[in-house]
C-alpha cells in the first residue's frame, strides 16, 4: 500500500494493520533469550575461579566481567513481559528462573526490574509517575553523568526513584526484595575484601556493575526516549541511529516497537520495526531518527 493511501486511512485502520502485523511475531519462543541468560551467567561465574586459581589476568576478566553484566539484563526484560512464558503455562517456570537467575550480577531484584518496569511502560516520560524519568538528559555526556549522579548517595532518581514507586505502589514486600538484595550483595562483597581478594571483588563485580548500569541506562531508558516530554503512545518512544549498531545498543534501536507491543521478542523486533514502518510513520510516530 502507497504512503497516499496509508495517509487516507483513519487511526484506528492503521492500528489494525499495525496489530496484524504484530500478532505475526508474538508467541514465537525466544530460544536466544533463554540460551543467554543461562550462558551468560555461567561465563560470569567461570571468572572467579580463573582469576583467583588459574591466574586469568585479571585486566582481561574485568572487561570480560562488564561486558557480561552488561548483557545481564535484557533475559530478564524478556521475562517482565511473559515473552517466555505467560502464567499458567507449563513452561511458566522457565520464564520465573529466567528472569531471576539473569538479574543476580547487577544485584537487581527481579520483582523490583518488573513492577518498576512495568510501571515506566503504563506511564511513560510521565514526570510524576515513570520510575525511569530521572534517566533524562539534555544529550548523550549528559546522560552518562546523570546515570552516574543517580547512584550517589542521597539521589532522588536511580534506584531510589524505584524505591519511591514501589512505596507509592504499596509494594514494600518488593521493596524488601532490594534490601536482602543489598545486602547480599555488599556482604560478599566485604567477605571477599576481608579474605584478600578486594581488588578481584572490586575489578570482577561492583566496577563492572556499575559501569553495566550506565551503559543499560544510556541504551534502554535514555536514547529510546530522548528528550522523554511526550507522553503519547505513538510519541513517548523513538526509533534511532546507534553508534554501535542494532547489537552494540542491545537492539534498542527499535525500541519503539518494543513499547508499542511489548510481548514480541526482542529477536524479532527489527523484523516487526520494517514491516511496521510505514504505518508508524502514519500514525506520527518518531521513526525518521533511524
Amino acid at each position: 500500500m502507497s504512503d497516499r493511501k496509508l495517509s487516507d486511512l483513519s487511526p484506528a485502520e492503521l492500528a489494525r494493520m499495525e496489530r496484524d502485523i504484530a500478532r505475526k511475531h508474538i508467541g514465537k519462543f525466544p530460544w536466544l533469550a533463554v540460551t543467554w541468560s543461562f550462558a551468560n551467567f555461567a561465563f560470569w561465574l567461570a571468572l572467579w575461579p580463573l582469576v583467583i586459581f588459574a591466574n586469568f589476568p585479571l585486566w582481561a576478566a574485568f572487561t570480560l566481567a562488564t561486558v557480561s553484566i552488561a548483557l545481564c539484563y535484557l533475559p530478564s526484560h524478556e521475562a517482565q513481559h511473559d515473552i517466555i512464558a505467560r502464567p499458567g503455562s507449563n513452561l511458566r517456570w522457565l520464564n520465573e528462573l529466567v528472569g531471576h537467575m539473569s538479574t543476580i550480577p547487577l544485584a537487581l531484584p527481579y520483582r523490583v526490574a518488573r513492577v518498576t518496569h512495568l510501571q515506566h511502560h503504563r506511564h511513560t516520560n510521565d514526570e510524576a509517575l515513570d520510575p525511569d524519568i530521572s534517566t533524562r538528559a539534555d544529550g548523550p555526556w549528559q546522560a552518562i553523568w546523570t546515570s552516574i549522579k543517580n547512584r550517589q548517595p542521597r539521589a532522588k532518581g536511580g534506584m531510589n526513584a524505584y524505591g519511591t514507586a514501589l512505596i507509592r505502589l504499596k509494594r514494600r514486600d518488593v521493596l524488601f526484595d532490594a534490601v536482602l538484595y543489598n545486602l547480599g550483595f555488599y556482604t560478599i562483597l566485604i567477605t571477599l575484601a576481608w579474605s584478600g581478594y578486594a581488588i578481584e571483588a572490586a575489578l570482577l563485580w561492583w566496577l563492572p556493575r556499575h559501569l553495566a548500569y550506565t551503559y543499560i541506562q544510556y541504551y534502554l531508558s535514555w536514547a529510546p526516549h530522548h528528550p522523554a516530554k511526550e507522553t503519547r503512545r505513538y510519541r513517548n518512544t523513538r526509533s534511532f541511529t546507534a553508534l554501535l549498531g542494532n547489537l552494540g545498543s542491545m537492539g534498542m534501536q527499535f525500541h519503539v516497537v518494543h513499547h508499542l507491543h511489548p510481548r514480541i521478542p526482542l529477536y524479532r523486533t527489527p523484523m516487526a520495526y520494517w514491516e511496521m514502518k510505514p504505518i508508524l510513520e502514519a500514525q506520527g510516530t518518531r521513526v525518521d531518527e533511524l
